[in-house]
């Protein structure tokens, strides 16, 4: 009987995948990755999105086959047809989506779902979730506005309780605008019209959807910050829902055994004291496990399981008085590629958790110790493989509304044109308030060691105002103002773009002041046949007609890295980790099937950057 009861389980569960196969597949006749390929839309992305504030059990994963349509702007009322299906979390343009359509600014994209929530998360409230929507979201259940959101790169979710008609079936309907370039909104790559450094435009939901139920009191989110020479941990808490007398209770694990616990009023800081920490590095990535408990009364209301590391970062002058960054009191030399987070198939959003994977292990593997996260903003579990792994992180944030500023890559220099975009009251708000957020969503992520509010002018402005912010906002990482130029000689770090070859800001005018970093180069190209966004005018900085000439330039430039680290150079940014569409320079393809250069290979090259010997 149990056989039979499995087979007809297996035969069920085999039609409904068929039947979603039967009604998705990749749009377009672009390259896929082999994620891509083997993608099975009944079940994409289904791990749990949130590292931090876990709860167990009372989660419900949304991905999957929605109803779409694309409307005029104009259209306020949810529409009563539907264009046909989009596979979510992939945006409308990406192949991986099954739709591959274009959407501009004068066109709004719906999406519509009728739900059924299990079981087990009717009781409490119902929040429901959104790990990134492209650009400002309008969120509807049964027919009620449940709330707006403005910001393509930062997570957020609704309480849609008051929402819920009785029973397990609900209708989701969610309106997206997202003009892309032609607003001042954050967009990072995108372009309407993609060309050169710039990509393919990414409308509408990219990161997983999900149902949470919580309790009436519950914790939004948590704050942890280590202080290494104190041997402590620092842990806030924002709780909804609080009344007076709850109390936040804090334990710390290494694997099952408690290390550490503190108690505080909600509202109030909880310090933990945790005696001998094993320190976080590339080299021994340590991760502790924190439980987080509100009590009333005695009694567990709400608990959340998370995690933390114990490292610092820190800049002080070496023996030649230049400054340079210490990774618990030791200088490490930051080397990893400029890492723009861009798939052939899936656009910003990989086709799987393994394949958001696949990159920062095949980076580790390479011999690279850290990766700039270049205008753009992962979803929770790629810092979650960079903490576990073990590699340092550049965060930039995403740019928007270009143009108006010249850019000026040379320090020193002085000219008449205007540095700093005079952006609109709107566009600084807009900017204001999605970095915060950014900034907010990644701060328990110990690898992140390094925030970079600018590049190359991108949109750049009130430049000295937006560092200070930024480091007095969060003084437990660096801040690089702005990565190649324009220079306001703030912040902890100047950073160059050079390309092809290496190079430096001067130690003797700047090295007293700031940490120099080589923030871009490299960029040397090679077109792989078949493995090409297009069939011809690829381009790298400097292409080459083979993988041998490849290698032979690459641990030249490499070379020429390490004899600047003697110098005062404290950190380098290779261009870059993968192709991505018309740009070959990767050390990957953009399908990620070949690696252009050996793992092994590049592994010894890079090794030697480590051992250089500073005053």
């Amino acid at each position: 009987m149990m056989k039979k009861t499995m087979a007809l389980f297996c035969m069920v569960a085999t039609s409904l995948s068929l039947g979603y196969a039967q009604q998705w597949k990749p749009a377009g006749d672009k390259i896929l990755t082999g994620w891509g390929e083997q993608l099975d839309p009944a079940n994409p992305h289904p791990e749990y999105p949130r590292p931090h504030l876990k709860r167990d059990g009372n989660w419900q994963n949304l991905n999957g086959l929605w109803k779409y349509k694309i409307t005029s702007k104009e259209q306020g009322q949810a529409p009563t047809s539907w264009d046909g299906d989009i596979l979510v979390p992939f945006a409308v343009e990406s192949a991986l989506s099954g739709v591959g359509k274009s959407v501009g600014k004068d066109q709004a994209l719906w999406y519509h779902n009728e739900i059924s929530v299990d079981k087990k998360l009717q009781k409490g409230k119902l929040l429901l979730h959104f790990g990134a929507v492209d650009w400002q979201c309008d969120v509807y259940v049964n027919g009620q506005h449940v709330g707006q959101h403005e910001g393509g790169f930062d997570p957020f979710y609704m309480d849609i309780t008051a929402a819920l008609k009785k029973g397990a079936k609900q209708l989701v309907t969610i309106r997206v605008w997202d003009p892309t370039s032609e607003g001042p909104q954050p967009r990072g790559k995108q372009i309407n019209n993609p060309h050169g450094i710039w990509y393919t435009p990414v409308t509408g939901i990219w990161q997983t959807v999900w149902l949470e139920s919580v309790p009436q009191t519950y914790i939004v989110a948590t704050k942890q910050t280590p202080d290494v020479d104190a041997s402590s941990l620092t842990v806030s808490a924002k709780v909804d829902g609080a009344q007076a007398g709850d109390q936040l209770l804090v334990e710390a694990f290494d694997g099952a055994r408690k290390i550490a616990e503190a108690s505080a009023a909600v509202g109030s800081d909880a310090s933990l004291n945790v005696a001998n920490p094993q320190l976080w590095s590339p080299d021994s990535p340590k991760l502790y496990d924190l439980t987080v408990k509100v009590l009333r009364k005695g009694k567990v209301i709400d608990q959340t399981q998370s995690y933390f590391a114990m490292r610092k970062i820190t800049v002080k002058k070496d023996g030649k008085g230049v400054q340079r960054m210490y990774l618990n009191d030791k200088f490490v030399f930051h080397y990893g590629p400029l890492d723009q987070g861009w798939w052939p198939d899936g656009l910003h959003t990989a086709p799987s958790d393994e394949a958001l994977k696949f990159d920062v292990l095949k980076t580790k593997e390479m011999g690279f110790n850290m990766i700039r996260k270049h205008i753009k903003v992962e979803p929770a579990r790629w810092y979650r493989h960079c903490d576990s792994i073990g590699i340092l992180v550049w965060q930039d944030m995403p740019s928007g509304d270009l143009g108006g500023n010249i850019w000026d890559m040379q320090p020193g220099k002085i000219s008449n044109g205007v540095h700093d975009k005079q952006r609109s009251p709107e566009s600084e708000a807009i900017y204001r308030k999605e970095w915060k957020n950014i900034m907010d969503a990644l701060h328990n992520f110990p690898s992140i060691v390094v925030w970079v509010p600018f590049n190359e002018a991108w949109g750049q402005f009130k430049t000295k105002e937006i560092t200070e912010w930024t480091m007095k906002y969060d003084p437990s990482r660096l801040v690089n103002s702005a990565s190649g130029g324009n220079f306001a000689y703030t912040g902890h770090i100047l950073d160059i773009h050079n390309y092809p070859d290496a190079a430096m800001p001067d130690p003797k005018i700047f090295g007293d002041k700031f940490v120099l970093a080589l923030g871009e180069f490299g960029g040397l190209g090679l077109p792989v046949e078949g493995h090409t966004w297009q069939q011809k005018d690829n381009w790298g900085y400097q292409s080459f007609k083979n993988k041998e000439e490849l290698q032979r330039r690459y641990e030249e430039v490499v070379h020429n890295l390490q004899s600047l680290i003697p110098l005062g150079l404290s950190a380098g940014v290779y261009t870059q980790t993968t192709d991505v569409e018309v740009e070959t320079n990767g050390l990957m393809t953009y399908d990620r099937k070949v690696i252009k250069i050996p793992e092994a290979t590049l592994k010894s090259i890079h090794d030697k950057l480590y051992n250089v010997v500073i005053d």
